[in-house]
């Protein structure tokens, strides 16, 4: 990979971000593409590197952010080939097949590796409870903090010590969580019990949209509901509220802080594994039909992305985008003739 992609992935690792490498694997003459030539693609859709030329980049971004929505990787496969012999391949697995538009012909395999950031589990208490699920979860992968209220007689060693050397302790007035970067593979635990319950899950709930994958609150039903009902009352609406899992957890039958632990990671794995399409990782070029970021050229059928498009024309009140030059002269010389 070129020192100035590497250096690139370093530095979205260390931010915790998600992003897809794409690598040319193969290419069929004639193609700007050529086996080798790399580029990232991050989560708006912004392409750094070179894996071929105009025809290639709005596929290559389309699939890439599919890739980050699914975590799955895909070779994609650009071709001048016809249908039938697409269909004929089809059983190979992870490939995607797009056909190539452009005049020049050529084709080319590109595949797409998403890289994600391990899911961050952010547990606010020093609940025994939580931090038995701080070192579970850090046990099968997840980057932990722990978000414990700051007094001035607290040992801080003390809670490294409860939680583990490796586990991130951050202490904060009032469960502040500005520190926190939370993102779609953010999930927050209140697991104060008794120590701060309404200021801790009023900042979760504050620091979290409505699209956040899990908010759990260790609590029976009865309390959870008056704390709620708090947190109403505060301001909080109804939207955010709704977000809330409590008793945290699924229903397996825990009783021990050990049993309650793992039911509650077993539930941040079942909501983590499930089909659900994060918001933030939804495609701005999801599909043909969505006028508002992508269209099709009408002379050539490639598909082109209307927010990067340099080559555009307005006819009769309508604006059409095109792949090239040469496709926007001869829709131009069509349109003016007519």
């Amino acid at each position: 990979m070129p020192e100035h992609l590497l250096k690139r992935a370093a530095e979205l690792l260390a931010r915790a971000e998600a992003f897809v490498v794409a690598t040319v694997v193969r290419c069929q003459a004639p193609s700007s593409g050529k086996p080798g030539n790399k580029a990232i693609i991050l989560a708006d859709g912004k392409l750094s590197g070179w894996i071929g030329g105009g025809c290639a980049q709005p596929v290559v971004i389309r699939e890439a952010l599919r890739a980050l929505a699914d975590g799955k990787p895909r070779l994609v496969r650009i071709s001048p080939e016809s249908n039938s012999e697409k269909l004929s391949n089809r059983e190979e697995w992870g490939v995607v097949y797009y056909t190539m538009t452009c005049h020049s012909g050529g084709a080319l395999d590109i595949f797409l590796e998403p890289v994600l950031p391990n899911p961050h589990l952010v547990i606010l208490g020093r609940s025994p409870m939580g931090q038995i699920l701080a070192r579970l979860a850090r046990d099968v992968g997840y980057t932990v903090s722990a978000v414990i209220p700051a007094k001035d007689e607290d040992n801080e060693n003390d809670d490294r010590e409860r939680f583990g050397v490796d586990i991130d302790i951050i202490r904060a007035r009032d469960f502040d969580l500005s520190r926190i970067h939370i993102t779609q593979r953010t999930y927050l635990v209140v697991s104060t019990q008794g120590e701060g319950d309404e200021e801790a899950l009023e900042q979760a709930l504050r620091a979290t949209g409505v699209e956040a994958p899990y908010l759990s609150f260790v609590a029976s039903k009865t309390k959870a509901a008056k704390i709620i009902d708090y947190l109403r009352q505060k301001g909080i609406v109804e939207e955010k509220l709704c977000l809330v899992r409590a008793p945290a957890g699924l229903d397996i039958g825990a009783v021990s802080p050990e049993e309650i632990a793992v039911s509650i990671l077993a539930e941040i794995v079942q909501v983590r594994r499930s089909d659900r399409r994060p918001a933030q990782y939804e495609s701005p070029v999801s599909d043909a039909t969505s006028v508002n970021t992508e269209a099709k050229d009408p002379i050539c059928g490639m598909t082109v992305n209307i927010r990067n498009a340099v080559h555009k024309f307005e006819h009769q009140g309508t604006w059409f985008y095109f792949c090239c030059a040469g496709c926007k002269e001869k829709f131009e010389a069509r349109a003016l003739s007519s």
